[in-house]
Formats: structure tokens, sequence, C-alpha cells
């Protein structure tokens, strides 16, 4: 039996990188988990690579699929133990150049999807004295970068977001925190790399140091590294963690 055997985890944007890694490590840990985003093939991969995960298609920026996510799978698996609000998107733009449709967005996927998430998962965990729910932020989310003023203000907001529930669920048995990862080895991470040599004309080899310039190790963070972290906010003896933001960074931050 895993530690989380008997609980049920819900996963946002869990198609890929982090989200993916998050829902495997969960899985080997007992739970049920199910994944969700909005590219059904790449759900259905993850659901396939391990036992204990299916998949369903959900828009994070839609209250009614939001809604319609939680409603299946409480009717499925007779509740909700484990969120992670993991879905997100990122795209860098002068703060001059960026437009208003960018902004919003940018807003509307990272932040208005971890409120609707987190939202969905408080009604779902009614009367529970048990639960955790976890936002996956970013370093963006503890400095200012440039190039992605429209993230960064996101992903404070999810940390905001994050800390205001914590507290006022302290004493129902639920925790809720937010983990920071630095630049990760996801697919994201591949876009964000060609938008720097297309925008400055460096090679690969240029625009990665480019990016790991205010890392102290020098590399870029793994999907598991973040995975485990959910993992330990999950596990027992975690129940006095909550309102926090853990960077996962390298010692960036």
């Amino acid at each position: 039996m895993g530690k989380l055997s008997g609980k049920h985890a819900v996963v946002t944007g869990g198609g890929s990188g982090v989200g993916a890694a998050i829902a495997r490590k969960l899985a080997e840990a007992g739970a049920t988990v199910t994944v969700s985003g909005r590219r059904k093939d790449a759900l259905d991969e993850v659901a396939k690579s391990l036992g204990g995960i299916s998949a369903r298609t959900c828009d994070v920026t839609d209250p009614d699929s939001v809604s319609a996510l939680f409603k299946s799978v409480a009717d499925d698996h007779g509740g909700v133990d484990i969120v992670i609000a993991n879905a997100g998107a990122a795209q860098a733009s002068p703060f001059a150049k960026l437009d208003l449709e960018s902004w919003r967005k940018t807003i509307d996927v990272n932040l208005t999807g971890a409120y609707l998430t987190l939202h969905a998962g408080v009604a779902a965990m009614e009367n529970k004295d048990w639960g955790r729910m976890i936002t996956i932020a970013s370093v963006a989310g503890l400095r200012g970068y440039p190039y992605v003023a429209h993230y960064c203000a996101a992903k404070h907001g999810v940390i905001g977001l994050t800390r205001s529930v914590a507290m006022e669920l302290a004493a129902s048995g639920i925790t809720v925190n937010a983990i920071c990862p630095g630049y990760t080895e996801t697919p994201m991470l591949t876009r964000a790399l060609d938008n720097v040599m297309d925008k400055t004309g460096m090679n690969r080899e240029e625009a990665t140091k480019a990016l790991l310039r205010t890392n102290p190790m020098g590399r870029f963070i793994q999907p598991d590294e973040v995975a485990q972290s959910v993992l330990w906010l999950c596990g027992p003896n975690s129940g006095a963690i909550t309102g926090q933001a853990l960077s996962v960074s390298g010692g960036e931050v």
C-alpha cells in the first residue's frame, strides 16, 4: 500500500512536463489520479503510462469546463482529496510592446485558471478533514524578470491567492501551498529557448547560458524534482505546512 492509497488527485495541465511528472509521482505513491488539459492525445499518453491515471479534457479558463471536470471525477471516484493547479503558459514580450490581449490571456490561464481550480477544489473537499491543494507557481512569482511582466504579475497573484486560501482553510485540515520552480526542462522551456534564439540571434548554447545566468547551480530544474516536492507536501507529517511558497530553483531565490 502506498502512502497515498485511497486518495484521489486532480492535476491540471497534466499532459506533459511538470504536470505529467506530478501525476506519475502521485500514482506511484498509490493515489488515483485524474490528469486534465486541452490536448486529449497528450493526456491519454500520460494515462497509458502508469496504472491509476485517467484523463479528462478541461479548459481551466472556462468556469463551466472546470465545474464539469470536478463533477465527473467526484462521480467516478467519490470525491477529491488532492488538487494540483498546474496549468499555465508563458510568452515573452518587452513591456512597451505588451498588448492588452496578451496580458489578458496570460492572466486568464495562469491566475484565473488557478482561482477556478482551487475554487472547485474547495467545494469538492467540503466536509473533509484532510486535503492538499498545491499551485505550481514560479520563481517569477517571487521576483521580477524582464520581458515577462504579464507572467510575473500572474504568478505573483497565484502566490497571493494561495496564501489567502490557506489562511481561510487553516483550521480545516486542508493545506494550501505553492511550489515555485525555476526554469524547468519541459516543452515550455524549449519554446522559451527558441524564442530567445529567434529574437536575439543567439545559438542554443548561448540562449541556455542566458537563461541560467541567475541560477547559482547553473542548471535547469527537472520535472521530477518539482513532482517530488509535491509528493512531500501531500505525504505524512506535512499537515503543519500551509500558506508557503516553496522555491525549487537551484538557489535562485
